[in-house]
């Protein structure tokens, strides 16, 4: 008699990619403002994969990323830590991890959240890109001193 499988216990069935990254170990929840962060929108030439809520033994739930023919600059990478400070990158060519890496928290970041001031002067009509210092207690506007403590991600430009 042939032994019945357990549906729990099967695999994810997304295509392995020939080249590429996968982002692995994000937050439950925040794979889609992963995506947001690196630009990605359905206009772009990317092949995406995005699996979320997805059981792990690290970290309960996670979600994972995949991006064909796309390597993550530093910058993007670093953005990443913001939101899921445990994500790990890895680099796929002819379908092997090449290069396996984690995130890092930048010290500072320019252009990707918004201040929620509406008195600070990267919002008005000036040529001003944000600019945010990273500290234990948050996201610090170099501009009007505002800090961002919790929900970055609704602050995301």
């Amino acid at each position: 008699m042939k032994k019945q499988e357990n549906p729990e216990n099967e695999g994810l069935l997304v295509r392995r990619i020939q080249n590429g990254t996968v982002i692995d170990h994000i937050a439950a929840g925040e794979a889609l403002n992963v995506v947001k962060i690196l630009g990605i929108t359905g206009t772009t030439t990317e092949s995406l994969s995005i699996a979320t809520n997805v059981l792990s033994g690290q970290m309960g739930k996670k979600d994972i990323v995949k991006l064909s023919n796309r390597e993550l600059s530093k910058e993007e990478v670093d953005r990443i830590a913001l939101i899921s400070p445990r994500a790990t990158i890895n680099i796929i060519r002819d379908y092997k991890v090449c290069e396996k890496k984690g995130v890092e928290i930048p010290d500072m970041i320019e252009g990707l959240v918004r201040c929620p001031n509406p008195g600070c002067i990267s919002n008005t009509n000036e040529p001003i890109r944000s600019r945010f210092i990273v500290t234990p207690k948050g996201l610090h506007c170099t501009y009007c001193e505002w800090v961002i403590a919790r929900d970055i991600t609704s602050n995301i430009i």
